[in-house]
């Protein structure tokens, strides 16, 4: 099952008594949307903060990074959830309607390319993933694998892990139009799974061993590589809102950046930011 659709289960006393110490004077819904990247961390901190706020609803939608950023500038989310920072356009857009986006980090991720288990080849370069991905490299074996034709499994451009991947990893160059695109990080788990010649990429909390993580220029993709960002492919996770939050949205966001909501997204597999 898709990370998207498990209900996070994971929480501790030490969050619960930290939400207990923030109150319980919220009441209401709170609407998060956006990146699939984010989701699992959400998911965990908002069931903490339910169960101890047992009058507020927190509604989440894994839609990609840039579709919550247009749900926020809609007005369709009180919280935008995101895998890259928000453009300089998309700023401007806020600032056209007359809002002012705010935006929290709230996790550092390691985008991590990921193979089929089956598939001998530990370590790529940098340069090897995009001649992948822009296919000049066509076959494994041409980067120490078997004889076999590579498929190429990436993020649909409303992604921010597509663009977090485009910027750190192609550059200029575009990904090949043979790429099979899918919409959310548990597709690309999926996708690699049940191909034996496939390559994707995800964010290090969607690394769970079903597929095999590949080394990048002899680094490994672990929390502390992630943190240091010595992982050549790092970037900071984000939450948006329109102008300083309030009320229920901001108790929501205060506790996924304190202390015990940060243990909470260490445990769904990101790296904390305190």
């Amino acid at each position: 099952m898709e990370k998207e659709n498990m209900n996070a289960k994971l929480m501790t006393m030490g969050a619960v008594a930290g939400l207990a110490m923030m109150g319980t004077a919220c009441a209401g819904t709170v609407t998060v949307n956006g990146s699939t990247t984010v989701l699992p961390a959400m998911q965990q901190v908002a069931e903490a903060f339910m169960a101890a706020h047992k009058d507020v609803t927190v509604t989440i939608s894994g839609t990609g990074s840039g579709n919550g950023i247009k749900a926020l500038r809609d007005k369709m989310t009180d919280v935008a959830m995101t895998s890259r920072d928000m453009k300089a356009k998309e700023t401007q857009d806020f600032e056209s309607h007359g809002m002012k986006p705010v935006r929290f980090t709230v996790a550092y991720d390691a985008i991590i390319p990921v193979i089929n288990k089956a598939n001998p080849v530990a370590e790529l370069s940098k340069e090897q993933l995009r001649d992948i991905y822009a296919g000049k490299i066509k076959s494994w074996k041409e980067v120490g694998g078997d004889d076999k034709p590579i498929v190429v499994i990436g993020r649909d451009s409303s992604s921010g892990t597509f663009e977090c991947w485009q910027e750190l990893v192609m550059g200029k160059t575009r990904v090949s139009q043979r790429a099979l695109l899918q919409s959310s990080s548990g597709g690309v788990v999926q996708a690699v799974t049940s191909n034996p010649n496939a390559i994707g990429y995800i964010g290090i909390g969607y690394v769970d061993g079903q597929t095999k993580a590949v080394k990048v220029e002899g680094v490994e993709a672990t929390m502390e590589t992630a943190k240091a960002k010595t992982w050549p492919i790092s970037r900071d996770l984000f939450l948006f809102t329109i102008g300083e939050p309030q009320g229920d949205a901001k108790a929501l966001i205060d506790f996924m950046m304190s202390a015990d909501g940060q243990a909470l997204v260490q445990k769904s597999g990101f790296v904390p930011t305190i």
